[in-house]
């Protein structure tokens, strides 16, 4: 969780921190999607200087759905307001 946040932090744009997330922690998903698409759920890592969030997402197979716990990840949602 560290590493991307560092990630988030330092990467130029919020695409340019969804780009060597996938290169450093595959086989884990990322995208890239609007903040108001994500706006009533919490974020797992939240980057307050540069208005950039990450959501954990998990699946059971067909539906995907935030939530809390790295290790039930599949996916990782970056999001900057």
């Amino acid at each position: 969780m560290q590493h991307i946040a560092g990630v988030l932090a330092q990467a130029e744009t919020v695409r340019a921190a969804a780009t060597l997330i996938r290169q450093q922690l595959a086989p884990l998903q990322t995208l890239v999607m609007d903040a108001f698409d994500m706006r009533r759920e919490t974020p797992a890592i939240e980057v307050v200087d540069t208005g950039r969030s990450a959501y954990l997402m998990a699946t059971d197979g067909h539906c995907w759905m935030v939530t809390p716990d790295p290790a039930l990840a599949r996916a990782l949602v970056l999001t900057q307001a």
